[in-house]
């Protein structure tokens, strides 16, 4: 199950990631740079909204992991479920509606726009917060869904509906009205489809129960703790990560906080490489957790960490060396590659150092084990906050980037020693050497000697060809640098020769 749930999240989440960047340019094209900011200040949006989430969806994940490992009934887990859901339409209620009555300051106040009208911003940001309350409550029942080990289904679902998101809103622009407007409101409507059809497909997943499921404060109190615990690394979590996005929107012209928006866009499509596996992987670890099945779960730990530092490891250094091309391939916009070049190599660094941390945590949650992350997160926002301030005025986008990318070489550096020391005690100096150096050292030695050897194209089958060559052999030599993966890929390549050697030899022998 769980080699099919992670080739089912990495082709769900590659295609959703594929719809979300592939229309990025024709966004630009018909809205232009400006009103592109505001649709990366709508996922900032979403983001702060996780923190009324209050743990909810962490915790709902891991309790339905637990609920297929025979830790719940299906009455007592359809009674957590119908909890959450109460709460989460509340608090989506009252955030739709403090937005929009929030629009018209944050569009003459906060924003810097130069060229659309303060109406047409309040607009915009009236139906943000509409839509915004409509994913907030799509969280619980994805959530759901991931933690039942149903992943193949969600991973379908999901990408019809990002299809049909994207495809659906160039179409509206195209045809219908090219506006800001226009494009939130097809976000609505999908919302709400997306909202019917999660929930559809979460209640059929679940096993029938004696009764309905009902609101219960005794089953909410049951995941207090560790919900609790959720809640203040959520909080925390979110000021590391989205502090430089907020303090940006205001310190920057809307039009240049469009190309930081762009930046940060593309290499969050980093995190589709290890999201996949932290998906499939936390379920499993918390089953075996519960099952006090240590050896099995330390096996797991470093395959993992080993193919998160493989994906995800050579693709970030791909395009932390060839920031330039790929974005200039991507947008046909020389000048806007330009610009938005440094910034996605410094935010590729960053998100790559974040993504090797989250086998790490996601194996503390499995274990119950939320306070170490919160402890860490208090004293990186203690540091990242003021470093922001003295960095973004000097340096502007580019300086809040680097306090990015040093926060989480701290994360690596130091952070990580904390939770050897409680927990997989033994296996600290492997996940550095085998599953973090290895790889990563021969995926850069291999982008740079593409770099080095490989003159600069301009025509874009010639940019196309020199990326595919460098990914190719980045990901090649970080495969073989990782002893797990490489020991499964010769096993895999023996057995086919195996194969086919069988093959070859019964039709000599018919012959």
């Amino acid at each position: 199950m769980l080699k099919r749930n992670l080739i089912a999240n990495y082709l769900g989440q590659g295609w959703t990631t594929l719809m979300g960047l592939a229309f990025i340019p024709l966004y630009i094209k018909y809205l232009g740079i400006e009103a592109y900011g505001l649709i990366g200040l709508f996922g900032v949006l979403q983001a702060w909204l996780s923190l009324l989430d209050m743990g909810m969806t962490p915790t709902l994940n891991r309790e339905m992991a637990r609920f297929t490992g025979g830790t719940h009934s299906a009455t007592s887990i359809r009674d957590l479920l119908r909890s959450i859901e109460v709460i989460a339409l509340g608090i989506a209620a009252l955030v739709g509606l403090g937005i929009w009555a929030a629009s018209g300051w944050l569009a003459s106040d906060w924003l810097r726009a130069e060229n659309l009208p303060i109406d047409t911003v309040a607009q915009a940001f009236t139906i943000m917060g509409a839509v915004t309350a409509l994913r907030f409550v799509e969280g619980i029942y994805r959530s759901a869904i991931v933690g039942l080990q149903r992943q193949v289904l969600y991973n379908a679902v999901n990408s019809a509906l990002a299809t049909l998101r994207g495809l659906g809103a160039v179409g509206i622009l195209m045809w219908v009205s090219p506006t800001i407007e226009a494009f939130f409101i097809w976000q609505g409507v999908i919302s709400l489809l997306t909202l019917g059809v999660l929930a559809s497909v979460t209640y059929r997943a679940l096993p029938k129960a004696e009764r309905d499921g009902q609101f219960s404060m005794p089953a909410l109190r049951g995941i207090g703790s560790f919900a609790g615990g959720m809640m203040g690394i959520t909080f925390l979590t979110l000021l590391l990560t989205q502090v430089d996005k907020i303090m940006l929107s205001k310190l920057l012209t809307l039009s240049d906080y469009g190309y930081y928006s762009l930046a940060t866009v593309v290499a969050a499509a980093l995190y589709m490489l290890t999201g996949p596996i932290t998906q499939a992987w936390f379920p499993r670890l918390s089953e075996l957790h519960a099952n006090n099945q240590q050896a099995e779960l330390i096996t797991k730990y470093h395959q993992g960490a080993q193919l998160v530092s493989v994906f995800m490891g050579s693709a970030a250094v791909v395009m932390i060396v060839f920031a330039e091309p790929i974005l200039q391939l991507w947008t046909r916009d020389a000048e806007l590659a330009h610009r938005s070049a440094t910034l996605l190599s410094l935010l590729a660094l960053g998100n790559l150092l974040n993504g090797l941390m989250w086998i790490p945590y996601q194996t503390q949650l499995a274990h119950g084990w939320t306070g170490l992350t919160t402890r860490i997160n208090i004293v990186s926002v203690a540091i990242i906050v003021p470093a922001i301030l003295w960095a973004t005025p000097r340096y502007g986008a580019e300086g809040a980037a680097w306090v990015w990318a040093g926060l989480n070489a701290g994360y690596v550096l130091i952070g990580i020693h904390f939770m050897y020391r409680k927990i997989l005690i033994y296996e600290k100096w492997r996940w550095y050497g085998q599953d973090v150096f290895l790889p990563l050292l021969t995926s850069i030695v291999a982008a740079l000697l593409v770099r080095r050897l490989v003159p600069s194209m301009v025509h874009p089958i010639g940019q196309l060809t020199v990326l595919a060559v460098a990914s190719s052999l980045t990901l090649a030599s970080a495969t073989v640098a990782a002893p797990l993966l490489r020991q499964q890929v010769f096993s895999r390549m023996i057995i086919l020769l195996m194969h086919v050697s069988r093959r070859l030899k019964n039709s000599i022998q018919t012959d």
